[in-house]
């Protein structure tokens, strides 16, 4: 079985998301927490970025595990948070720790379900969206724009590039390894980080002002509100 999970390009074939993740579902918390730069620090904080009102609606798109929600439970535990995610088998493992806050669980991609408008305090992603192009995200940050209350947040902490170059050599990268694949509409798990610069663009076109909040190692944290 092959067990690598990490932020670096490698020559392996391609493979669909959901499998991916849950073909290392045994190894996969104690990789990111361990493997990935400081997310002992980014993660926490993520959580510190959520709201702690009573009764907060989260929207956790790309939720995993719940290893974000390990750290925010803590901080409200009367929050309703809505976890998507691709992979079944992750979020029973996310349903099971966290049966006593009771998420809400929906399997499926978060490009394809529609969320009801203005409906959510809160967006959080961690670790999800840098598989995707420029176009699809502001597509989705559109989508996510309209899910929020007027002064709702999205929380976006991801691996993003550090320049141009990369960036444009992750998705060559990614063109090469699907060069014959006839599959459509198929997640591969294959790593396109946009630059910071492209991803807090992305977000304005998608209807937000944004704040770069913080970076470690290739992982930076942007905090996003509705713009009127």
């Amino acid at each position: 079985m092959k067990t690598k999970i990490d932020h670096e390009c490698c020559s392996e074939a391609p493979e669909k998301m959901a499998e991916f993740f849950e073909n290392r579902l045994d190894i996969y918390e104690k990789h990111q927490m361990e493997a990935i730069a400081c997310a002992d620090v980014f993660y926490p904080l993520t959580a510190q970025k959520l709201p702690k009102q009573s009764g907060a609606q989260v929207l956790d798109l790309g939720a995993g595990t719940g290893l974000e929600l390990g750290f925010y439970y803590p901080l409200n535990k009367t929050a309703k948070v809505t976890c998507v995610d691709l992979s079944p088998k992750m979020l029973d493992v996310l349903e099971r720790k966290f049966s006593e806050y009771l998420p809400k669980i929906i399997c499926g991609s978060y490009f394809d379900i529609e969320f009801e408008e203005e409906k959510f305090d809160a967006v959080v992603s961690v670790e999800s969206l840098h598989h995707f192009t420029y176009a699809e995200k502001v597509i989705l940050y559109k989508k996510i724009r309209r899910a929020l209350k007027k002064d709702g947040v999205f929380i976006l902490t991801d691996y993003m590039e550090d320049d141009e170059a990369a960036e444009k050599a992750g998705f060559e990268r990614k063109n090469n390894m699907l060069s014959g694949l006839n599959e459509e509409g198929v997640f591969w798990h294959i790593d396109t980080p946009l630059t910071v610069e492209h991803e807090m663009q992305a977000l304005i076109e998608g209807g937000f002002c944004v704040t770069h909040c913080g970076r470690w190692g290739k992982t930076s944290l942007l905090e996003a509100y509705r713009t009127v």
